[in-house]
């Protein structure tokens, strides 16, 4: 993200001012700063950043001016952009699948943690003495909008192999794991946490940390989440199953952290009966949106500012490319007084919004606005 000279306090003010005719990703630094804040106060451990959810320069900045001092990385790109950005920064390399090249430029970089959920990736790491290796256990635990265990992770039996073959190397052992996406139930941790004081156990391994994963969810429009009782759950639960022998706590959160500091301003460019086209799609910032359903909270707002207040009802929403799929899932309440030359604004999208979009068609690209409020969308 590129802050502007110009600051605004609310998107109706700038889209009132500038009349912009593509999309606009609204970042709210100060949301972002109070959210991390939130974090280090009330997480029982480490906090760390999953960069893969927004790697702007800004987003990185700012939560390393609160104190959160490492990253989760999942590419050889990715590191490089930390070195470049946040030299010094600690880099976990978290994806348990990678080319022996990656593994050696990583190395040459200084990334000293990794995840492994399979012999063969673990036999690929080579020398292992004094580095951390978590082994990523995967579980058939419910409760996230998706999980992970389709492709990464370890069952218990098969991480206890893991684990000893860690420690045997030398490494510092650990444990890992992911709840899965927009997961609010803390019984997804407690399950997670006590299997892995079962493997740990088993292996006869004392852990070095215990990784409780990402899966945090972010409001996205909706209801705040209670961090609170998940945070909670996880101290208690670490105590309770681990004991004396309690193993130091990180998480990696993303989408909690960053997803409700940005916002997106989309144009209509059309309506037509019941359909509407916008300037963005799922080529753009809402691919998120076929996978993931909807956060509330959508506003629309007239080119002037004030909100479009007309009788809501399900609208067919297209994105600008030639493709014909490339529309919403599901149609989207709107007010039908929506004209051409108004603008959506969606709150919740400063996670894997701008980070996925492609540039199919010659769209999918976004102004970025710095806003001086922390509050949500508009200001109303």
């Amino acid at each position: 993200m590129v802050r502007q000279e110009r600051i605004f306090s609310d998107e109706a003010a700038h889209l009132a001012a500038t009349r912009p005719e593509g999309p606009v990703l609204y970042f709210r630094p100060g949301a972002l700063s109070a959210r991390a804040r939130a974090f280090r106060a009330g997480f029982p451990g480490e906090v760390t950043y999953a960069v893969k959810a927004n790697p702007a320069r800004a987003v990185l900045e700012t939560l390393a001016a609160e104190g959160i001092a490492a990253f989760d990385v999942a590419s050889p790109e990715e590191i490089d952009w930390l070195a470049s950005v946040l030299p010094g920064a600690a880099l976990h390399y978290n994806n348990p699948v990678r080319a022996k090249a990656e593994i050696a430029h990583a190395r040459r970089l200084g990334v000293r943690s990794w995840s492994v959920d399979r012999p063969g990736e673990l036999a690929k790491l080579g020398a292992l003495r004094g580095q951390e290796v978590s082994v990523r256990l995967k579980l058939p635990v419910k409760g996230a909008a998706y999980d992970f265990g389709a492709k990464f992770g370890a069952d218990p039996e098969a991480a206890v192999l893991l684990l000893v073959a860690a420690a045997e190397a030398g490494a510092r052992p650990s444990i890992c794991f992911h709840p899965g996406t927009q997961c609010a139930d803390p019984a997804a941790w407690v399950a997670y946490i006590e299997a892995a004081a079962r493997v740990a156990r088993e292996a006869g391994v004392r852990l070095s940390r215990l990784n409780v994963g990402g899966g945090f969810p972010a409001a996205r429009g909706g209801a705040e989440p209670d961090l609170g009782a998940i945070f909670t759950a996880i101290g208690e639960t670490v105590a309770r199953a681990f004991g004396p022998e309690a193993p130091a706590l990180l998480c990696e959160p993303g989408r909690a952290l960053v997803a409700d500091a940005a916002s997106l301003a989309v144009p209509v460019k059309a309506t037509s009966g019941a359909s509407v086209f916008l300037a963005d799609g799922i080529y753009g910032h809402l691919a998120e949106w076929r996978d993931l359903s909807a956060g509330g909270g959508v506003t629309c707002l007239s080119p002037e500012g004030p909100p479009r207040q007309g009788p809501m009802r399900p609208r067919i929403v297209f994105g600008p490319t030639c493709d014909s799929l490339d529309r919403l899932p599901e149609p989207l309440p709107l007010p039908e007084d929506l004209a051409e030359g108004d603008y959506l604004v969606i709150p919740g999208m400063g996670a894997y919004s701008s980070a996925i979009a492609t540039a199919f068609n010659g769209y999918g690209r976004a102004e970025t606005v710095t806003l001086s409020g922390a509050g949500g969308p508009t200001g109303h």
